[in-house]
């Protein structure tokens, strides 16, 4: 049997319709619940922009959040599904904190076979996320940092040596690299128990498998889209998404540093000690079952999150600073007068005292926060206070940290860098829920205190002996990379060093 021309082209006409149909069918949702939004297109919904690579989901939020401005909800589709966009802080203080329970999921989809290491804290579903965050919080206590403080510090000296070897070369530094190094030793020292040589080795092993977690290749961008679009290709197709470098080099080296631990009976008193403990002891976590890939996959969100966001972190300020000398000089004068005050020694005390250090070190998170969008999967029908507005269950919610960071109703002269702007007075006078570089409530970052301490450590040991100034190559303005994870400047971030008299 043969088919005529006119049957084929009515075939694939009729094809097309079911599938414009699928993808179009669903647009009425947010109009039917009278949340306004913009209007989405046939297969791409509202994130065409985002899935080309033409803009980062904190740019793209930004302006949706400028142009529905008066609006506390606001309705986009990402493809064909819905998404409710919070804006309003007492909304957004129910989903992350009193209407926890509804919202405890972060709606990501793991997949065992292809990502293993994604069973983290992150992303984990709230079944196996409660019993793990609560016996993972100890380590990130004020006390088992202060424990672990010498690490750091350990770290931070040899980063100062590595820095002055490096302006010798060449005064013009990229600050992201150099920075992402000294994080890379640090967290690679607390989080896996080794000491990652990035800053005495061109290309040690660490830093390069690191860097790869988060450079975006053509390819990678591809199958990224796919994996958001399809994820059932996933189950069908996993040898190729699996990424056998990144996940074997880390369960591996896991693997033997809880080997090497045990049979020599080393203890540090960090993360490593933790997560053996725990496994030792599953009772103490429930039914889940504590593999060495559960247990490894806990230690690389440590590693991939502490290093990248403090790197960059520490890169966002010292550009700023170079921006703004005067704040500059009186943070050095800060460093400098308190490390003079106890006898050049770098304590836990000594960098919680830095009071506008505190301020710097917020006002950067402010303008740059790394997890530009907070995100939430509804576990139940829920309906907004105050509002008519009911959501099914899975739906997702996203808050726009950035979005509400940069908003001139809320931070006047958003884009001028103020460390004044977290003074007690003008903090207390600001909804808790306009500052959410590490989001709140019960699913915050666990992390926060290390990061704050690794931040203002890196900062410190780079500002009492160098300024930081604007050079050729230093990107004026600021322009976020759009295919990037986590925010991030497109092509780095280079400042010219110079040493400053003692």
């Amino acid at each position: 049997m043969s088919w005529s021309s006119y049957e084929l082209l009515t075939g694939f006409g009729l094809v097309f319709l079911a599938v414009y149909y699928y993808f179009v069918a669903n647009f009425n949702f947010w109009r039917d619940q009278s949340v306004k939004g913009p209007k989405p297109l046939p297969f791409f919904g509202n994130v065409i922009d985002i899935m080309l690579g033409r803009s980062s989901l904190g740019d793209y939020l930004s302006k949706v959040y400028e142009e529905f401005k008066d609006e506390p909800l606001i309705g986009i589709f990402t493809r064909r599904t819905p998404v409710i966009i919070v804006k309003d802080p007492e909304l957004i203080k129910d989903v992350l904190i009193k209407d926890f329970s509804t919202f405890a999921d972060r709606g990501f989809t793991i997949n065992p076979r292809v990502d293993p290491l994604s069973q983290h804290l992150f992303s984990l579903e709230p079944q196996r996320w409660r019993p793990l965050r609560h016996k993972l919080s100890p380590t990130f206590t004020s006390g088992k940092l202060k424990e672990m403080f010498y690490l750091l510090v350990e770290c931070a000296d040899h980063f100062e040596e590595y820095l002055d070897k490096q302006v010798e070369l060449d005064s013009v530094i990229e600050c992201r690299e150099i920075t992402a190094k000294f994080t890379t030793d640090v967290i690679g020292s607390c989080a896996f128990g080794l000491k990652m040589n990035a800053l005495g080795e061109e290309e040690s092993q660490f830093r390069t498998v690191g860097r790869k977690v988060f450079h975006i290749s053509g390819m990678k961008f591809i199958k990224m889209r796919i994996r958001e679009a399809a994820p059932w290709l996933l189950d069908l197709l996993p040898a190729v998404f699996y990424d056998h470098e990144i996940n074997d080099f880390f369960i591996e080296s896991m693997r033997q540093t809880m080997e090497y631990r045990r049979k020599n009976n080393v203890k540090r008193a960090d993360f490593v000690d933790l997560l053996m403990e725990i496994r030792d002891n599953p009772s103490k976590v429930g039914d889940i079952e504590l593999d060495d890939i559960l247990i490894t996959a806990q230690a690389f969100v440590f590693f991939i999150a502490g290093f990248e966001t403090s790197s960059t972190t520490i890169s966002n300020a010292l550009y700023e600073l170079a921006l703004n000398p005067a704040v500059q000089d009186k943070l050095r004068n800060e460093i400098r007068e308190t490390l003079k005050s106890c006898d050049g020694q770098l304590k836990y005390e000594t960098i919680k005292s830095m009071s506008y250090m505190d301020k710097v070190f917020n006002e950067t998170l402010r303008k740059y926060p790394p997890v530009t969008t907070i995100m939430r999967r509804s576990m139940e029908p829920y309906t907004f206070s105050g509002t008519k507005v009911t959501i099914p269950a899975r739906t997702r919610v996203w808050i726009p940290a950035y979005a509400i960071q940069r908003d001139p109703a809320i931070y006047p002269d958003p884009d001028t860098f103020d460390p004044e702007r977290f003074s007690e007075e003008n903090k207390r006078s600001r909804h808790s829920s306009f500052f959410l570089p590490f989001g709140d409530g019960p699913r915050n970052c666990i992390g926060m205190r290390f990061a704050n301490f690794q931040s203002k450590v890196g900062l410190v040991k780079i500002l009492k002996n160098y300024r930081v100034e604007v050079c050729d190559k230093t990107p004026i303005p600021y322009v976020n990379n759009p295919k990037a994870f986590l925010l991030a400047p497109t092509g780095g971030i280079h400042l010219k060093f110079t040493k400053v008299a003692s």
